[in-house]
């Protein structure tokens, strides 16, 4: 499989966030897939914990300055890049001053997960289907990880449904058995709402724990590929009532050549 355009979305991405099954999965299948022919780009939160001068993250003039509505407040987008090293793989970080200059991850000093973190994720989620739109750059697939990733799906088969940037591109998401503690924000449903969806799945998240923004994350993808071995029942169930496409676990030292096969003979071929 070579010449497509790959989008990946992370909430982590190793050497930017600590080494993790996330952060490692999405460094390995990223740099292979650009090295047998792909055109691969990387998508990741700014988040304060990154440390900038290390990483030489600088800001892109050109794609910063737009305002997104969140809640019905407009946030200034920042964006910035940074390279892995010893790979020609660009990272863009989505960043705003409200949203990631704190420096933590999903919760304060106290362990408490912040009650701003569902805008958090739709200022990701905006954030980068608006910037792909503005590099003019059209993905074949966009694969996801991280929670904070897991609106992706919603807006693209919703609220972009009919913008050509994302026309027929397929959807994947790896999923991690790694519950954050504690909830979303319960208004979640009505700042999507503000945006015009208006999705019966929603009611998924008036319970906006974990696992229902990855059950509605999962059924608005796809393909699902499972990034642990095991899984709660009600994951289980809920693949197997809505008959979504899964691969199986496979150890990252694996994925590169599982993942290529899976793009090609499952993802492009078999999806219509």
């Amino acid at each position: 499989m070579t010449g497509k355009r790959i989008l990946y979305v992370s909430s982590d991405l190793f050497p930017f966030s600590s080494e993790n099954p996330i952060s490692l999965s999405v460094l390995k299948a990223t740099k292979f897939m650009q090295s047998i022919g792909n055109d691969v780009r990387i998508f990741m939160p700014r988040f304060g914990v990154i440390n900038e001068r290390r990483h030489q993250l600088h800001e892109v003039i050109r794609l910063s300055g737009m305002n997104l509505v969140i809640n019905d407040i407009d946030q200034p987008l920042l964006i910035k890049v940074a390279s892995i090293p010893d790979a020609r793989l660009q990272v863009y970080f989505i960043d705003n001053e409200e949203y990631f200059k704190r420096k933590a991850i999903d919760k304060d000093e106290n362990e408490v997960f912040f009650l701003d973190n569902d805008e958090r994720a739709l200022f990701f989620t905006k954030g980068v289907l608006e910037t792909v739109k503005r590099l003019n750059w059209k993905p074949d697939i966009i694969h996801i990880y991280g929670w904070i990733s897991s609106l992706i799906p919603l807006y693209i088969k919703n609220f972009y449904k009919n913008d050509p940037v994302y026309q027929n591109v397929k959807i994947v998401v790896s999923i991690y058995n790694n519950p954050f503690k504690g909830f979303l924000n319960k208004d979640i449903i009505q700042k999507i709402k503000f945006d015009g969806i208006k999705s019966r799945k929603l009611k998924l998240l008036e319970n906006p724990n974990y696992f229902n923004l990855i059950k509605l994350c999962m059924y608005f993808s796809d393909a699902i590929i499972k990034g642990d071995l095991f899984f709660p029942e009600e994951i289980e169930n809920y693949i197997k009532v809505n008959k979504l496409l899964v691969l199986k676990y496979y150890p990252v030292e694996e994925i590169e050549t599982v993942y290529q096969q899976f793009y090609k003979k499952t993802v492009l071929e078999q999806i219509n």
